[in-house]
């Protein structure tokens, strides 16, 4: 038969109960960060073929609708036409100047590349798809496992492992599987930590709370995605978002050509 001195030897301390709580908390933190972060990546990396794919036929149609507007207000001179036409061109991006055209498009020794082709009329070569592939991804949520900061007890280390997944964050947007191979084979070659002391209940309770506050705040970023436009889309086509995009050009491909047939009736070109 069991003592009450026995059961309560038995019974783990309080710190200990802590401390498993703090570690099952930073495992979930963790994971909950790779899952934000690899969607955060979906998201930009669509945007920007979003951007790159349908941006053109978007400002097209814009430009359209304005002429389509002035055409109309020319033709009638109606107070509220000419409002019309003059809220549809407010809503045209102005051309930029010379120094916001060239923003981002020339380094120290002159104009980039793709400036160059744009001035010059040639083909610009369009930005890299970037999907991560199943290796990548792999690789990226095993180095975030092992190498997160949040795993640190002192600040040297904490600082160290920032640096290690700032470049290993920059490998995985660029979808570079072997670099993080690398990366990999680095952390493995690093030094062995000690194991974590035992922490005061103090120390405990506040890493608790801290870590409450992280996963709220990761909470918002994951909501801001969530809600965002480009995830809206994603979510319509999980399996193959480009299909999505396709669909969508031929659309605006379509309101384009009748735009364009309507301005040259307004204008007499019919």
């Amino acid at each position: 038969m069991t003592t009450p001195e026995a059961e309560q030897a038995q019974a783990p301390r309080p710190e200990e109960r802590l401390e498993r709580a703090v570690r099952a908390a930073e495992q979930a933190l963790i994971e909950y960060e790779i899952a934000v972060e690899t969607f955060r990546v979906e998201v930009e990396n669509f945007s920007r073929l979003h951007e790159q794919k349908l941006g053109p036929m978007y400002a097209r149609l814009e430009e359209l609708e304005a002429q389509i507007a002035e055409a109309r207000a020319a033709r009638s001179g109606d107070p509220e036409d000419i409002r019309a036409a003059q809220e549809a061109r407010a809503r045209v991006m102005p051309i930029p100047g010379v120094e916001e055209l060239l923003h981002g498009w020339m380094d120290g020794y002159g104009l980039f590349p793709e400036a160059t082709a744009m001035l010059t009329d040639q083909p610009v070569r369009p930005p890299q798809r970037v999907r991560p592939s199943e290796e990548a991804r792999r690789l990226y949520r095993e180095l975030a496992r092992k190498a997160h900061p949040d795993l640190a007890q002192q600040e040297n280390e904490r600082q160290r492992r920032e640096d290690f997944i700032t470049r290993v964050n920059a490998a995985y947007a660029r979808g570079d599987a072997a670099e993080l191979r690398e990366l990999a084979e680095e952390w493995a070659a690093g030094p062995v930590l000690a194991e974590r002391p035992p922490s005061h209940s103090e120390e405990l309770y506040a890493r608790l709370e801290w870590l409450s506050q992280r996963k709220e705040l990761l909470n918002m970023v994951a909501r801001e995605l969530e809600e965002s436009a480009i995830a809206s889309m994603i979510r319509m086509a999980p399996d193959d978002p480009d299909s999505l995009l396709d669909e969508i050009a031929e659309r605006l491909r379509a309101d384009v050509l009748g735009r364009e047939t309507e301005l040259a009736e307004l204008l007499g070109h019919g």
